[in-house]
């Protein structure tokens, strides 16, 4: 069963990259509160979890990551961020690497996110969270390499 079923304190995230990181790193401990703690508190709030279909409202999204969560923590690994950022509103795609077991043995499964944030009153909440395999050619592109010799 996941741990910390009772509402977290808020956490004040002054920045989208900072709520992302909290997100995270609730996920990797397996605790449930933070995660919840992390969404803007409205019924529009929306998540799709890879292989699943579309889950709204507060209530549905946290049944869903508490089922994601009942084995205990998710470490994800994210690379590849993009960035998309106006006064009120961040949208954040990157790559999560999560680390599996199978019959086989252990082995990582790539997925493509995209994470919506909004700043609220008590700082930058997730909105959305919407998260597909990637397909097994698909790969970030690399960094542009800066042009400026000096």
């Amino acid at each position: 069963m996941a741990r910390n079923k009772l509402p977290a304190a808020p956490t004040v995230a002054e920045t989208p990259d900072e709520a992302e990181a909290a997100f995270y790193e609730a996920l990797a401990a397996g605790d449930l509160g933070r995660v919840m703690a992390l969404w803007v508190d409205d019924e529009d709030v929306l998540c799709v979890h890879p292989g699943g279909g579309r889950v709204v409202g507060v209530a549905a999204i946290r049944a869903s990551y508490e089922v994601m969560l009942g084995d205990g923590g998710l470490p994800i690994l994210t690379e590849a961020l993009h960035r998309m950022q106006r006064a009120d509103c961040a949208v954040h795609h990157l790559v999560e690497r999560i680390a599996v077991d199978t019959a086989r043995g252990r082995s990582e499964l790539r997925v493509l996110a995209t994470n919506v944030y909004l700043k609220t009153a008590l700082g930058w909440r997730l909105a959305a969270h919407h998260a597909t395999q990637a397909a097994p050619d698909d790969r970030p592109a690399p960094e542009p390499v800066p042009t400026t010799l000096h």
